[in-house]
């Protein structure tokens, strides 16, 4: 009896372990994440690129094939500064 009160708290404690490494593991793949933004430059000239972020900042930027577009010099990016940042 003793033996068996034994492997159930071994069995108990194993299975938390596993349970907190299970949520941590998830939490980690949750900080990557992909998203697409134009970025225009100081003539106005706006491009689409692929963007790969995860929690300490980008991955990486790929332009997307045909996405861009010139607007006119006196045109003024409409967004905020905050949906202007990459990730």
């Amino acid at each position: 009896m003793k033996k068996l009160g034994i492997l159930a708290v071994v069995f108990l404690l194993t299975l938390t372990v596993l349970l907190i490494f299970l949520v941590k593991s998830s939490e980690k793949t949750s900080e990557y994440y992909t998203s697409t933004k134009a970025i225009c430059n100081e003539t106005n000239y706006c491009q689409d690129y692929y963007i790969s972020c995860n929690s300490k900042g980008m991955i990486s930027m790929a332009p997307i094939t045909g996405a861009f577009i010139q607007q006119d010099l006196n045109w003024e990016d409409p967004r905020s500064e905050e949906e202007k940042e990459i990730c």
